[in-house]
């Protein structure tokens, strides 16, 4: 935005008010999340194609559009799907017509009774959307603050004024009378981007960012290798970090027996254990909700199958789950692991440090958002290291698991 707070001039000429290295620094931010969302006036005001080009690593994000009234044009840069997958999301019924035009084009609609920010972040969530990046103007920026599904903020401010009453800002009406009402935010910091200023800061309380590891008592179980007293933590969530691979999302097929007891190749962890929360269960509806996760075309889907079915028909799930489904996981990563021995070199490379999954929603297998997550997924593969490095240990070669 320029000094003066605005994010166009008044007549909506937008190109450009930050600098270059801003921008560049926005394709950074776009290729580290998992989908990104804007609303109408975007696509018809500014046309973008919201990619993350010029970011070194291939990662491209889901594009979600939010349109109440479906007004958005027949041609548009974001319905090019060659760029990357894109998501309409609208009000039940609106525009039929433009649906079916944009359908053909390989953009999904998704319909929702209400439109609301609150529960396109549920859809995305269930459909494995993790970190979400609001790219979007004012009046939707507002409704997601009010909504509070914002939890950090990036604002660019550039050495310019432009003025003009009308000119957009990056934050629409709140409803907010007096200073007293305003939104602090926390952890703030201050980046010179070039010419620009870069100002994050969060939303809401977190009190204490560090996940939660196993305590001194429990290390020495978990790994003998880690110190109980001076722990290094290696953090890993999304697929293509530095250790992304650990995650169950990372594209790394396993073979294990389906339903059937046939060999069957998995594309990735998620696919296995979404699918094993159904299987054995004697009931054809079941067995359909199998074969439609061993199906999916990517472990984001196969993860929106699981969750959505067992959530909607809780009756379909195997009913000794809980109790079964972390030695369900522990057999899954072990056969990653014993699949792909340059995994198995990057697990042991992290000898002696604790390893987190660092998801802010999962509180059962990830450290969660305030470090309160039980971070099961990371004390399995601390399980996992442990053992190979016995075998190491007492074989001099690493072994292929059975």
């Amino acid at each position: 935005m320029t000094a003066d707070g605005k994010i166009a001039a008044s007549t909506g000429h937008a190109s450009w008010v930050s600098g270059k290295a801003s921008r560049g620094r926005v394709f950074e931010l776009r290729g580290r999340s998992d989908a990104i969302i804007v609303g109408g006036n975007t696509v018809r005001l500014d046309n973008p194609r919201l990619t993350a080009r010029h970011v070194k690593g291939g990662h491209v994000p889901v594009r979600i559009v939010m349109s109440q009234s479906f007004n958005l044009p027949e041609e548009a840069n974001l319905w090019n799907v060659h760029d990357a997958y894109t998501i309409v999301a609208t009000q039940r019924g609106a525009r039929r017509d433009l649906q079916k035009k944009l359908a053909m084009k390989g953009v999904e609609v998704v319909e929702f009774e209400m439109l609301n920010p609150r529960d396109v972040m549920s859809y995305c969530y269930d459909r494995g959307y993790l970190s979400v990046l609001w790219e979007c103007g004012g009046t939707l920026a507002a409704s997601a603050i009010s909504a509070r599904v914002i939890h950090k903020v990036y604002a660019f401010f550039a050495p310019k004024i432009i003025g003009g009453v009308n000119a957009p800002t990056p934050v629409g009406e709140l409803g907010m009378k007096q200073m007293t009402q305003a939104i602090d935010l926390i952890d703030v910091s201050y980046e010179q981007v070039d010419r620009d200023m870069l100002m994050s800061g969060f939303l809401q309380p977190i009190p204490d960012l560090s996940p939660v590891i196993p305590s001194v008592d429990e290390i020495p179980s978990v790994d003998p290798e880690v110190s109980p007293y001076e722990t290094n933590i290696i953090s890993f969530y999304k697929t293509w970090d530095t250790f992304g691979a650990f995650a169950n999302f990372s594209p790394h097929p396993i073979s294990l027996p389906d339903e059937n007891g046939d060999c069957f190749t998995w594309p990735t962890v998620e696919h296995y254990y979404q699918a094993h929360k159904f299987v054995s269960v004697d009931n054809p509806q079941a067995r359909d909700i199998v074969q439609e996760i061993k199906q999916a075309r990517s472990p984001e889907e196969a993860a929106r199958i699981g969750r959505t079915r067992q959530r909607e028909l809780p009756e379909l799930v195997r009913s000794d789950w809980e109790s079964t489904k972390i030695d369900v996981m522990y057999k899954a990563i072990k056969c990653k692991f014993s699949t792909h021995p340059h995994l198995t070199e990057m697990l042991l490379s992290t000898a002696g440090s604790v390893l987190v999954e660092a998801s802010p929603h999962d509180l059962f297998w990830g450290g969660g958002r305030e470090g309160e997550g039980l971070n099961y997924l990371g004390r399995l593969l601390m399980q996992l290291r442990s053992e190979i490095l016995g075998t190491v240990q007492t074989t001099g070669k690493i072994e292929e698991s059975t």
